[in-house]
């Protein structure tokens, strides 16, 4: 009786111990077999400079999602978004690259608007800004070609 009550508390241990390990697996891979909670938003840049997939999709600080594909598309770089279904994003939003930090990662930066119209899943946000290009901006400091404001 004393070894089928160890017995049925090993089993169940690693019954448990599985069930966590594929928990995590699942939570970590970023896999939802059972459907996803999000919804698929589009942006078009004209150079998107590093932004990476799974890439933060933020808005005022809070993240609102994550980047899911790019792919260049008539000389643009196309991004899908997945974006939570509690968030509603207005037509007028504008979508722009952002890093944290002076050399961190870089995220998607969305601006909120004030239409009364909201991008439906599979839309196109309109406007966007391509990241600002620090090496560009640094040659043309060393080089001497940052033009200076007229006083």
């Amino acid at each position: 009786m004393e070894r089928r009550r160890l017995e049925l508390g090993v089993g169940l241990f690693l019954v448990i111990g599985l069930s966590c390990l594929g928990y995590l697996s699942f939570k970590l891979g970023d896999i939802h077999p059972w459907g996803s909670s999000d919804y698929e938003v589009h942006a078009r840049f004209s150079n998107v400079a590093g932004l990476k997939d799974k890439a933060a999709v933020t808005m005022a600080g809070v993240t609102i999602g994550q980047v899911k594909n790019i792919r260049l598309d008539d000389g643009q770089a196309l991004l899908t978004m997945g974006i939570h279904k509690d968030v509603r994003l207005e037509e007028d939003v504008i979508a722009s690259i952002k890093t944290m930090g002076i050399i961190g990662d870089k995220y998607v930066y969305v601006s909120p608007g004030a239409s009364e119209e909201y991008i439906k899943p599979g839309g196109m946000i309109r406007d966007t800004q391509p990241p600002l290009d620090l090496e560009n901006l640094v040659s043309k400091f060393v080089f001497g070609n940052v033009e200076k404001s007229k006083q």
